[in-house]
């Protein structure tokens, strides 16, 4: 979760929108009850919601470079950036234990040229001090969600949802997954190019079940990086049984310690939402008895599910 909101403009006068810039990060507020932030100069503003996963002690966010001129608020999660803080350990002097931080260690080394290196999911806003420029950067899938528009003045903003920038912007435009925008640039450029989305490329590839089962396992086990009490959320269907499964098969170990070490709450809690007597609960609980968590049913009523409709959506 997390929520950001950013605008640049390089022409200046950004400070001059705090007020307005803090009023719209209010709107992704429930992405990130946990700390409220915000760096503002002159071309520049970024106002952070933070959801404390990872680091909550010292990972509040817009993080900022040890010489202060590269500022970043992300909504996301970067798998192995215990790997880049081993490689990076005698370059730069981390602040924090985020996960999130390296991108600014990773960005003071190699320029945009880091993206395709990230293990996560992302959308991130990065303000260069030193030459008054700006990286914005959406994950491969779109997994995180990101949107962007300009204002009648030409100020370009950033936010992790619609609603925030509804009523200040007057172009808004959905922030495509695998791209990046550069200030340097001027244009939103693709940065994740994989051959295999060409069916030319896989049409001779094999199938293989065990690779298929690994994969998914792997991917399961380093998203369960948290330093916070965690669940899952079971509907009853196939897609999340499966997800819930794997994750009750690591949820003993930490996973920061390489399982090595115990899971500070070793014990896996699953929740299912739904109308009272709906199948997906009957199903869910099946679910749950089976892998063996600790379950909690969440129901409503119709009526209910209507009156929050709502606060879900923008509505006039």
């Amino acid at each position: 979760m997390c929520g950001i909101v950013a605008v640049f403009n390089e022409k200046g006068g950004c400070e001059d929108l705090r007020s307005q810039v803090l009023d719209m990060a209010k709107k992704v507020r429930h992405r990130g009850p946990d700390w409220s932030g915000i760096y503002s100069c002159n071309t520049a503003l970024l106002a952070h919601e933070r959801l404390a996963i990872v680091d909550p002690t010292s990972g509040g966010q817009p993080l900022i470079s040890p010489d202060e001129n590269k500022v970043l608020a992300v909504n996301g999660e970067i798998y192995n950036h215990q790997e880049f803080r081993d490689q990076l350990a005698n370059d730069y002097s981390f602040r924090t234990h985020s996960d999130c931080e390296v991108i600014l260690a990773l960005y003071e080394k190699q320029g945009i040229e880091f993206l395709n290196e990230l293990n996560g999911i992302f959308g991130f806003a990065l303000y260069d001090k030193s030459d008054d420029s700006y990286l914005i950067a959406r994950d491969h899938m779109g997994i995180i969600p990101l949107y962007h528009g300009w204002d009648k003045l030409g100020n370009h903003y950033v936010a992790s949802e619609l609603k925030s920038l509804e009523g200040v912007c007057s172009k808004i435009e959905i922030f495509p997954p695998g791209h990046y925008y550069s200030s340097t640039e001027k244009k939103v450029k693709k940065w994740y190019d994989k051959v295999w989305v060409q069916f030319e490329h896989v049409s001779n590839n094999l199938t293989s079940i065990e690779d298929l089962k690994t994969s998914l396992e792997a991917s399961v086990h380093r998203q369960l990086m948290s330093d916070v009490p965690y669940g899952v959320l079971l509907s009853g269907g196939l897609d999340s049984s499966i997800i819930s499964a794997i994750a009750k098969k690591y949820a003993s170990k930490r996973i920061e310690s390489k399982d090595k070490s115990d899971a500070w709450w070793p014990q896996l809690h699953s929740f299912s939402v739904g109308l009272k007597g709906s199948p997906d609960l009957k199903f869910a609980q099946m679910v749950a008895d089976h892998i063996g968590t600790v379950h909690h049913e969440i129901t409503f009523t119709l009526q209910e599910g209507l009156d929050a409709v709502r606060d879900l959506l923008i509505v006039p």
